[in-house]
């Protein structure tokens, strides 16, 4: 597999053969076939997953993997060319679809391996009646430009470039004549450029193409009404202009098809052409899918392999596809349609990044830099296997070590992520990609809350008056929508996007003032006992334990040993961005007191309260600033207080004999995890624990 990339192997092996080769029928990087492995008709294959997980680095890959060896065109639908006419292009005249088709075109039409340039004459023809209702007041110099583009395809320095640029002057001087004229503008368009087409190609393979749109529905015959009837239809809008660019996607796969036609382009022609859709759920992604899935569905066949990345899932929109995990695919795809339309793609969800590739790709990007050995596996924990998250981490490491010792300082700290662009802040520069742009204010509030109620209450508090309820259950369902993990008791359900959220609310303010409000505000909100680990673990956020530790002093000797462990697992998966005193507030050192307290350093200042066990107070103090430290995404895990961790447990475990065997697992099993950067688990017999009847989760 490509260096570049980690943990894509399924798509990208050759021996034996991964999915894109199958499908493309070629070998990644050589101009060598390889057997089809749906001869007839392929699936259109759709990448899913939520951002940073690589779907646009895959599309990038598969590009250079087969850029000239077989026709290829990569098009991003969320790049600003698809957002809006360009300036004089009145929007009847354009849509995303049109201008979509339009690029993947002129890249397809490079020469490639033994075969030369692809020409899109049916094509053409449909873009330029589409432009041509745009054309009621343009001068002459926009009609050429307009008409150059279509029919050059760009391709500006071959041998074509001077002839076709001769034929575009053509058609613009007959439609400049036709404007000023006393016909109809855009069929006199239509018959220049048909005229143009009659004049410029005589084989038999363009004329064929002239006349193609002789089959237009309501044509009669006669490709001049056929392509009149096209541009009506666009310029209506609606559901018209939806069959008018449906059409123009099927000129596109006819040219293609014409040119792999006949023995002589069989023979100078491997594999397929290859059309990579990124962003799929952005316009012009719908159209174009939409276009082409249900052709296939009725029975209008055409050997393009189409491989799209989409945001999300695609519930709604492609409801009966048939999906795949990643590895399922790794040999076969197993895919096989029915009747529905949407049925013919095939949905392959992007999986994390493993441990062993985030020590390939620090290593890989690290080189020379010497890295902390828990770093890594630290780096994992963070991002749980986000491509992202690891490489921009990696980068920051790279470029901070040593200055910047633990993951919170490497995110805060600044890292540029090409030479041509301006050095920020790591987390900044991970939201700019992770979340919606327009949603980030929201989302940085939100990410402390637990639930919708709880959502209000921060938005009450520090948003705006115009974002009320309506607003968060449209954002929750967003970020469901883009493929973010929904979690039980989290807003924000993908931990490492929440960790990024939550640090930027931390640093909203020089005072943390926002940080405290959005805590304050959740302490409020949870009164009741039977909400108290919600109110703990945002004082526990703010520095204040007294209370985490007397609720697990006090429910020790009471509570199921399995709801226990949850209940303190929960609470110290407190954020902890800054250091305290010992009264909680915040001070500008870079030392981690948990570490302090969680070896006992500091006992003999912390005096416990009277009238309680002390001895039990201690060590429950001790314990839960263990955990808090050892479980830190953005800490180092101290392998000190992984022992001192074990040590406690095991003593506790001696106090409960009910519990003696859950207590004894943790104190194995969550030191040895957090030192290995994986999540603590509920010990494996937490349901066989004969003394929890707690329903608490």
């Amino acid at each position: 597999m490509h260096r570049r990339l980690h943990g894509r192997a399924a798509l990208f092996d050759v021996d034996p053969a991964g999915l894109a080769p199958r499908l493309v029928g070629l070998r990644p990087h050589q101009h060598r076939g390889h057997p089809f492995e749906h001869p007839g008709e392929l699936p259109f294959v759709v990448l899913t997953g939520a951002r940073g997980l690589g779907k646009s680095a895959v599309l990038t890959e598969l590009r250079d993997a087969y850029k000239g060896h077989t026709p290829v065109a990569l098009v991003d639908c969320d790049e600003e060319q698809f957002a809006g006419p360009p300036e004089g292009r009145p929007a009847e005249s354009w849509s995303p679809v049109a201008q979509a088709l339009l690029v993947i075109a002129e890249q397809l039409a490079e020469p490639v391996t033994g075969a030369g340039r692809i020409t899109f004459p049916r094509l053409m023809s449909g873009l330029v009646a589409v432009a041509a209702g745009g054309w009621g007041d343009a001068d002459s110099e926009r009609i050429r430009r307009e008409v150059e583009r279509i029919l050059l395809l760009n391709e500006s320095g071959s041998w074509i470039s001077g002839f076709a640029g001769r034929w575009a002057g053509k058609v613009a001087a007959k439609v400049v004549a036709a404007a000023t004229g006393t016909g109809p503008l855009v069929s006199g368009a239509i018959e220049a450029t048909l005229e143009s087409v009659a004049e410029g190609f005589t084989s038999r393979r363009h004329h064929k193409a002239s006349v193609w749109y002789r089959t237009y529905p309501n044509a009669g015959g006669h490709a001049q009404r056929g392509l009149i009837l096209l541009s009506g239809h666009f310029r209506a809008g609606g559901t018209s202009r939806d069959h008018a660019e449906r059409y123009l996607v099927r000129a596109l796969l006819a040219d293609l098809t014409e040119a792999y036609t006949g023995v002589l382009p069989r023979m100078q022609r491997l594999g397929r052409p290859l059309v990579l859709l990124d962003n799929t759920q952005s316009s012009p992604g719908p159209g174009l899918v939409e276009a082409v899935l249900r052709d296939r569905a009725e029975g209008v066949a055409d050997q393009v392999a189409f491989i799209a990345a989409r945001r999300g899932e695609g519930r709604e929109e492609l409801r009966n596809a048939v999906r795949r995990e990643l590895p399922e695919v790794a040999r076969r795809s197993d895919w096989t349609p029915d009747a529905a339309p949407s049925s013919r793609a095939l949905l392959v969800a992007l999986p994390a990044l493993s441990p062993d590739d985030t020590l390939h790709i620090i290593g890989a990007v690290c080189e020379d830099t010497p890295v902390p050995p828990q770093l890594p596996h630290a780096t994992h924990r963070l991002t749980a296997g986000n491509p992202l998250g690891i490489v921009l981490l990696a980068e920051s490491a790279a470029q901070n070590l040593p200055e910047s010792a633990s993951l919170g300082e490497l995110l805060t700290a600044d890292v540029r992520p090409a030479e041509d662009q301006p050095a920020v802040p790591a987390y900044r520069a991970l939201l700019d990609r992770l979340v919606p742009a327009e949603h980030l204010d929201e989302l940085t509030v939100l990410a402390a809350a637990h639930d919708h109620d709880s959502a209000c209450a921060l938005a009450a508090a520090l948003l705006p008056d115009t974002f009320g309820p309506a607003d968060v259950r449209a954002l929750q369902m967003r970020l469901a929508g883009e493929g973010l993990a929904t979690v039980p008791g989290q807003f924000v359900g993908d931990p490492f996007v929440r960790t990024l959220l939550l640090l930027r609310l931390h640093l909203r303010d020089a005072d943390h003032a926002s940080w405290r409000t959005a805590h304050e505000t959740l302490i409020a909100h949870y009164p009741d006992p039977e909400h108290a680990r919600y109110r703990l673990h945002h004082e526990l956020a703010l520095g204040i334990t007294e209370s985490a530790v007397a609720h697990l002093r006090d429910t020790f000797p009471t509570l199921g040993t399995g709801t226990w462990l949850r209940t303190l697992r929960f609470v110290a998966s407190a954020p902890y961005f800054h250091a305290h005193d010992d009264e909680g507030r915040d001070f500008g050192g870079r030392s981690d007191r948990r570490t302090a307290v969680a070896l006992g350093h500091t006992d003999a200042g912390r005096q416990p309260p009277d009238g309680v066990d002390a001895v039990l107070h201690l060590r429950i103090q001790r314990l839960l600033q263990a955990v808090w430290q050892l479980t830190d995404p953005l800490a180092l895990p101290d392998a000190t207080v992984g022992q001192r961790l074990r040590f406690e447990l095991e003593q506790l475990s001696n106090l409960r004999p009910a519990g003696n065997a859950l207590l004894w697992r943790a104190s194995r099993d969550w030191p040895a995890a957090a030192l290995a950067g994986r999540p603590l688990e509920d010990p494996e017999d937490a349901d066989d624990d004969p003394d929890d009847h707690s329903g608490e989760a």
